[in-house]
C-alpha cells in the first residue's frame, strides 16, 4: 500500500474512522440484510459505537485508544457469547461493505481494509456449520 503512513491516517484519522463506524452501525440498526445480527446487540448501539471506534483507531495505526481501556482486544473471546456462524458473519460484512463504500479514502486502501475485514469476520465465527450431505440418486 502506498500513501498514507497507516490506515488511520488514509481514514482521515478520528473523523473518517467515526463516519465509517457510524455509517456501519446505521446500516446494521435499519437494513433487513442485518436482522440476524442486530438483536446480538443492545437496544442502544452507542456503546458498540464507541468500542468499534475505540477499537479500529488503534487497530488501524491511531492511538490505541480500546487497549487503554479494556486490554488487549481478545475478541474472539469477546464474542464466543454470541452465535456467530456463516450467516451472521456475512450480515457483518455486508453492513461493513457498504461502510467501507460510502467513506471517503483511496481505492487501494479500501481494498486493503475490506480483506482484512473479511478475513477478521471470518475469524469470529464460533458455531458449527451444518456440512451438506449428498442425496441419494433420485431415479429418473
Amino acid at each position: 500500500m502506498t500513501g498514507p503512513a497507516t490506515p488511520y491516517e488514509g481514514l482521515g484519522r478520528e473523523e473518517g474512522i467515526r463516519a465509517l463506524v457510524d455509517r456501519f452501525y446505521d446500516l446494521m440498526d435499519t437494513a433487513p440484510e442485518a436482522a440476524t445480527i442486530r438483536p446480538l446487540h443492545a437496544a442502544s448501539l452507542k456503546r458498540s459505537r464507541e468500542k468499534l471506534f475505540e477499537y479500529l483507531t488503534g487497530w488501524s495505526g491511531g492511538p490505541p485508544l480500546y487497549e487503554s481501556k479494556y486490554g488487549h482486544p481478545r475478541l474472539r473471546m469477546r464474542h464466543m457469547p454470541f452465535p456467530i456462524g456463516a450467516k451472521e458473519r456475512d450480515e457483518w460484512l455486508w453492513c461493513m461493505e457498504r461502510a467501507l463504500a460510502e467513506t471517503p479514502m483511496a481505492d487501494e486502501l479500501r481494498q486493503f481494509l475490506w480483506g482484512k475485514f473479511r478475513h477478521l469476520a471470518d475469524h469470529m465465527r464460533n458455531q458449527d456449520e451444518p456440512v451438506a450431505k449428498p442425496g441419494l440418486p433420485t431415479q429418473g
